[in-house]
C-alpha cells in the first residue's frame, strides 16, 4: 500500500534483515580498502616468467603500511570543499593543533618512511602506493622510461621493507 513501516517491524514481518550492523570501534579505525584498486594487489596477483608473484610479500605489507599511514595523516587531497570553517568559525590558521594525536603520529611515520626510501624512491612509492596510480601512469607522470616503473617501484619497496624491519622475510625485486 506503500505506507511507512519501521525497519523493525518490516524486518520481523519479512524475515529480511535490512539494517546494516554498525562496525565495532577497532574495525571502524582501519581504512577499507579495494584490492581491485589497488596497483599492489595488482602486482601481488602477477606472475613472472618464472612463476613468481611480481613483489613479495614483504614488499606489499610495506606498501600496504605506507599507505594505511597515508590515509590516516589526512596527506591526500581534497576533492571537496573544506567546510570545517564555514559559517563565521575562525580559523587558526595551524591545521596541525586541530588534528588528532593518531593523525599526528600516522603523518610522522610517513613522512620518516619516506625519508628512509630517500628522494629518489619516494616519488614512486606515493604515486603507486599512496594515490594508487597504475605503474604506466606513475611512469609517466615522474617522466621514467617506458617499463621501468617496476624495477624502481621494486627498488623502492626494498627499502621500505628495511625501513619496516621486515627483511626477516625475502624481498627481492623481480625485473622481467
Amino acid at each position: 500500500d506503500g505506507s511507512l513501516v519501521p525497519l523493525r517491524q518490516h524486518e520481523r514481518a519479512t524475515g529480511r534483515l535490512l539494517a546494516q550492523r554498525m562496525p565495532r570501534p577497532e574495525a571502524a579505525e582501519k581504512p577499507q580498502v579495494n584490492d581491485a584498486e589497488s596497483p599492489l594487489s595488482w602486482l601481488r596477483t602477477r606472475k613472472d616468467r618464472a612463476g613468481r608473484p611480481l613483489i613479495s610479500d614483504a614488499q606489499y605489507l610495506a606498501g600496504e603500511r605506507l599507505r594505511a599511514d597515508f590515509e590516516r595523516s589526512l596527506l591526500a587531497r581534497r576533492i571537496t570543499a573544506n567546510w570545517d570553517h564555514a559559517g563565521g568559525g575562525k580559523s587558526t590558521g595551524n591545521a596541525e593543533a586541530s588534528m588528532s594525536d593518531g593523525t599526528l603520529s600516522a603523518r610522522q611515520r610517513h613522512h620518516a618512511a619516506m625519508a628512509a626510501v630517500g628522494p629518489e624512491l619516494s616519488s614512486i612509492l606515493l604515486q603507486v602506493c599512496c594515490l594508487s596510480t597504475g605503474l604506466e601512469q606513475a611512469e609517466r607522470l615522474l617522466e621514467l622510461q617506458q617499463r621501468s616503473g617496476k624495477a624502481v617501484l621494486g627498488l623502492a619497496l626494498n627499502a621500505l621493507v628495511r625501513h619496516y624491519g621486515l627483511g626477516a622475510q625475502r624481498a627481492t625485486t623481480r625485473t622481467s
